[in-house]
């Protein structure tokens, strides 16, 4: 092929943005004399291949703004230091047809029994089924929802937020909230509510709730939102953290 047809189909592409064949438009060229198929399967193969580009660099970014913890990977998951969910009910619930159907994941236990484990591994299954799904702590979220209205970048993460196909909120009612901070989650649940599925990751029971919010009307309305079409999975068990704690010293000596 002539350089300057080359480089008139590169042209082309890069104003159809098909950046993958206008980067890589003489490898595929060249490939194909040696393989020699037909127009027809020469054409399938640049297009198959620029899909398979979009699909990696759309996991990429949504990965990256899933905001995930270092360890996610449920594979790994210790069944052995955590009581309360077994190796099947991890397998439906990584089977993702919950979110098909709009419910909530309520992971309750004391620290360390897996929940923000077992939340982000289930953030990462989305992601990898083509989903945007985020993890925020309460603390994260509380912040977005308060200074939204100030700051057009604050109210573009909480638009992706309510956008999103999953929502992770992790360390639900953790401290205490003031009376606005109160009203904007609620709100804010209000709005996700039978739209967006929710994981939320507790160390209180439901019941405690009300302490947190210091409402019991609030708490609830939140929880009548939260628990109507919702999985509560109960972990117990010693704090994963603590019998796998890390130490600077050598062992050995």
């Amino acid at each position: 092929m002539k350089t300057h047809n080359l480089e008139l189909i590169q042209e082309y592409a890069r104003k159809l943005r098909l950046s993958y064949m206008s980067a890589n438009l003489p490898e595929l060229i060249f490939k194909a004399q040696e393989d020699k198929p037909t127009y027809l399967d020469f054409i399938n193969q640049i297009f198959c291949a620029e899909i398979q580009h979009r699909d990696q660099k759309d996991y990429q970014r949504r990965f990256k703004a899933a905001k995930l913890p270092l360890k996610y990977d449920l594979d790994a998951f210790d069944f052995k230091s955590s009581n309360g969910i077994t190796v099947q009910q991890l397998k439906e619930l990584r089977d993702l047809i919950w979110l098909e159907n709009c419910y909530n994941i309520v992971l309750m236990g004391p620290p360390g029994t897996g929940k923000t484990f077992i939340a982000s591994g289930l953030i990462y299954e989305a992601i990898k089924n083509g989903k945007k799904a985020y993890v925020y702590t309460m603390e994260d979220l509380i912040n977005i929802l308060k200074v939204k209205e100030l700051s057009s970048i604050t109210m573009g993460k909480y638009k992706k937020i309510i956008q999103a196909d999953l929502i992770a909120i992790d360390d639900i009612m953790t401290i205490p909230l003031q009376k606005n901070e109160a009203v904007a989650f609620f709100n804010f649940i209000n709005t996700l509510h039978e739209k967006i599925p929710i994981i939320i990751t507790t160390n209180k029971a439901p019941t405690e709730w009300a302490k947190t919010l210091d409402d019991e009307v609030l708490a609830t309305a939140l929880l009548d939102r939260l628990l109507y079409r919702c999985e509560v999975i109960k972990l117990q068990g010693t704090s994963y953290r603590i019998e796998n704690r890390k130490t600077i010293f050598n062992n050995n000596q």
